[in-house]
């Protein structure tokens, strides 16, 4: 019997596998498809990241550097409202690559990573958990004494588990150009409904184009709008579900979700990288599998940690819905050098983001 069985190894569930595996717990990770295909998520995040990862990865991840964002009201040719620092910001990496790379961490520490492995039913006892896979040998069960959901917006585990769903699911779509751009801006658009829609300057691996908006809005329409507007040509489109709002409850009596699947994102961009690995270091470090009880500790811990930035992420979010002449007002009277930290909002009322504020006015 294995102490986790892991659903998804995406970098939540791949973070989990490592650590828990670091403290000698027996994991198997599964995989539904292969680690990091398809893409359906942005390469921009924070420079937290390196933390995350292994010796050598940023010389394999990495494509660009990022200072600030330009946010316009209408689209390409509108005025423009830039917000930035002094230092890098952000990074823009190979997605993909970060998942495989994840992966095999997960796999260096001793966890049993399989791919290709679909879990199509998971059943919950006083004593252990039953996961049922569809592999390439055939159908299998297997057993352990905990799951783990890290298998995205529309969870199966969660499903099974009866755990209650996010708030709510933004549609995204995302697609590439060729174009060589090396620029340390991005472009963020406030024209798709209640959302945005984004431009990434990836340097030479070309730029990314992404647009999200809540169910009934016609998504594709929105997004060919950017693209004409930019006039230029997109290749390699995904599209996928983007789950804001995390639930009361992300734990059962044997199973606990993680990044995706219990919306561990923030609700200003959709981003859930950094929070999904924060998260699931908090679960590495407070769930015994043979103390089913500490799963309330880690419900605690996550949400101490990014529950208070999630929460003023909703309001920042209101903001985009906002009558275009208050967001003209806003945007030009806030614009300039700031010291915010983007995956922390909270950090908007920090003694730097205030000292960086006041002293350039």
């Amino acid at each position: 019997m294995y102490d986790f069985v892991v659903v998804g190894v995406g970098p939540a569930g791949a973070r989990f596998s490592r650590r828990a595996a670091e403290k000698g717990f027996d994991v198997l990770a599964l995989e539904k498809g292969t680690v990091g295909t398809p893409l359906a998520c942005s390469g921009h995040v924070s420079t937290d990241i390196w933390e995350f990862t292994g010796p050598g990865a940023r010389e394999d991840l990495f494509q660009n550097e990022i200072y600030g964002a330009r946010f316009h009201v209408g689209g390409p040719n509108s005025d423009e409202y830039p917000f930035y620092k002094r230092e890098v910001a952000s990074n823009v990496i190979d997605r993909v690559g970060l998942d495989r790379h994840l992966a095999e961490l997960a796999r260096e520490a001793g966890a049993d990573v399989r791919e290709e492995h679909t879990v199509t039913d998971v059943r919950e006892h006083h004593d252990r958990v039953e996961v049922d896979v569809s592999g390439p040998n055939g159908p299998v069960t297997f057993e352990a004494k905990m799951v783990a959901g890290c298998d995205g917006p529309r969870s199966r585990v969660r499903g099974e588990l009866g755990l209650p769903e996010p708030d709510e699911l933004l549609h995204g779509v995302l697609a590439f150009s060729d174009e060589a751009d090396d620029q340390d801006f991005v472009d963020v658009h406030l024209t798709a409904p209640t959302f945005f829609a984004w431009r990434i300057p990836r340097g030479d691996a070309g730029v990314e184009y992404g647009l999200a908006a809540p169910p009934g809005v016609q998504v594709t329409k929105h997004f060919e709008e950017l693209i004409d507007g930019y006039e230029i040509d997109v290749s390699h489109r995904c599209s996928g579900a983007i789950p804001i709002g995390p639930p009361d409850r992300v734990t059962s009596r044997r199973g606990f979700l993680l990044g995706d699947a219990a919306a561990q994102t923030k609700p200003f961009t959709g981003g859930g990288i950094l929070y999904g690995m924060t998260s699931a270091d908090h679960a590495a470090r407070e769930i015994d599998p043979d103390r089913p009880t500490t799963l309330a500790a880690y419900e605690r811990a996550w949400r101490n940690d990014i529950e208070r930035d999630q929460e003023l992420g909703h309001w920042l979010r209101r903001a985009y819905s906002l009558p275009e002449p208050v967001q003209h007002l806003g945007l030009r009277a806030l614009s300039g050098e700031i010291g915010v930290h983007m995956d922390r909002p909270t950090s908007l009322v920090s003694a730097k983001h205030l000292k960086t504020v006041f002293s350039w006015r």
